[in-house]
Formats: structure tokens, sequence, C-alpha cells
């Protein structure tokens, strides 16, 4: 048995085994969303391989349960690429999602935004992404599956739910392309005009791997940005890690009205 359907096993037995709608990833500072769920939480220690996301700021913990009347799997933090160097790190969780019967995945994360018309505590639906690092989670897959095509990565159908969700509820809520940058150092000025010049619209530190990962399972997936700064250089703002916990519940509140939404027209 593989390791993710020894987890699958794991979780089933004590969260049942009805299969799950679909997952939601949450970001920094929006940890606080899983307690909305009505079910069962599971800690990642008691995951046998799960990443540590150790990063302040997340909630390590995977909650299965009701929200909005759908069945989710929650997973209160992520690990990181700059934690360890592995872009791969989310692939054993989103292989236990795929395998507990979801159909896709919603991630959010905190970004940086390069438009002086989203700023902090705005909202951003991805469109696309750049994958400015470089890097891949599936370098070194030993299969041709490993050739994922990307067009479309961002589920167009969700996303159009997504935007209808946000003006169904009064949010406003930008879309753009969001840039992956490695971190854990944030970008300096010159690489925010350079990613100004490649068409980016916000950068963040994750969210482009799992991506990659969703569709190479197979799954849909769409993301969304709480903007929790103006990058470098567009602002007068004082960049760190503590600001963006504390500005992303500026974002958080209307995110959660849009995902909660969302799911109540999945019907």
């Amino acid at each position: 048995m593989s390791k993710s359907a020894e987890l699958v096993s794991l979780i089933q037995s004590r969260a049942g085994a009805e299969p799950v709608r679909l997952g939601l990833v949450l970001g920094s500072g929006l940890g606080h969303l899983a307690e909305a769920v009505e079910g069962v939480a599971i800690p990642y220690e008691d995951l046998p391989g799960f990443p540590h996301a150790g990063v302040s700021g997340h909630n390590p913990k995977l909650v299965i349960g009701s929200l909005e009347g759908q069945r989710v799997a929650v997973f209160g933090g992520r690990a990181h690429y700059y934690e360890k160097g592995d872009p791969a790190v989310m692939r054993l969780p989103l292989e236990v999602l795929k395998g507990l019967g979801a159909e896709g995945v919603i991630l959010t994360n905190a970004a940086g935004s390069l438009r002086p018309d989203m700023p902090t505590g705005s909202i951003m639906c991805l469109s696309d992404h750049i994958n400015f690092s470089g890097l891949n989670p599936l370098i070194g897959e030993p299969t041709d599956a490993c050739f994922v095509p990307m067009t479309d990565a961002h589920d167009p159908e969700w996303r159009a739910a997504l935007v209808a969700s946000a003006a169904g509820e009064g949010v406003s809520m930008a879309q753009g392309i969001y840039a992956w940058y490695s971190g854990p150092s944030f970008e300096t000025p010159a690489e925010i005009r350079a990613l100004k010049i490649l068409g980016a619209d916000a950068v963040g530190m994750s969210t482009v791997p799992e991506v990659i990962l969703a569709r190479f399972l197979k799954m849909r997936v769409s993301a969304i940005s709480t903007i929790t700064n103006m990058a470098a250089g567009m602002s007068a703002e004082k960049i760190s890690h503590e600001h963006t916990k504390a500005m992303a519940p500026l974002g958080a509140a209307k995110l959660e009205k849009v995902l909660r939404r969302f799911l109540r027209d999945m019907g």
C-alpha cells in the first residue's frame, strides 16, 4: 500500500469514509478558516510523512467535515519550498486529498500587490501564474506524466464561479497573474519592476507548486490571494512576515464570504 493510501485509511478511520468534495489550502494568517468547518481535526503530526508546516501564521492540522453543505478537507497550513528546499513538499497532502475523493482544490495565499488599484486588504482571484523561481515539483518524476499542460491550469469554470460568488456577496475581487518567488527573503524593488514588466499583478512564496501538482494529479484548481502589503518599492510600507500576519485578516473576511458562497452555489 502506498503512503498516501495508508494516510487515506487513517484519516477515514477518524473522520468517516464519505468522500470529500474539494480541498482548501490556507495560507499565512488564514488558518482560522479551518475553525469554521464542522468535523474532525487531525494534527499534521498525527499523519506520518505530512510536512511540518511550521511557519508562524499557519495552523498545521487537517480538518475533514462540512462547510456550507459541502464535505471538505481543509489544510490549515502548508509547507513552503523555502523551508527545506523541496518544491514538491506538498505532494503527499495533495495525493491524500485526491485519495479522499476530492475533484479539486482551492488554494489561498498571502501576497504582495504590484498594482496601485489593488491595495492591502484586497483579494485577487488568480487567472494565471508566472513561475519566476524556475523550480518545479515534478523534477525527477520518472514517467511521462511529468509533462503536464498548464494552459487553463487555473480552472476557468471555477474561476468564473468564484467571481460570481464575490459579486453575489458584494465583495470586490480583482483577477490577475501571480508570480511565485522562492523566498524566504522578500523581493527587491528591482525584482518587482522586472515582474511588472513580465505581467505579474501579485507576488508570493507559495501556491504555484501546488497548482502544478494538482494538475499532475488531474484535479481542478483555483486560487485566491489576500493582499497583505504593497510589493517592494510600491509604497512606504515596512514589509515583514509579522506585517503579513497582521494584515491577513483584512482580506480574510472577504475571502471567507467568497468561499462560503462558492460552496453554497456548488449544489
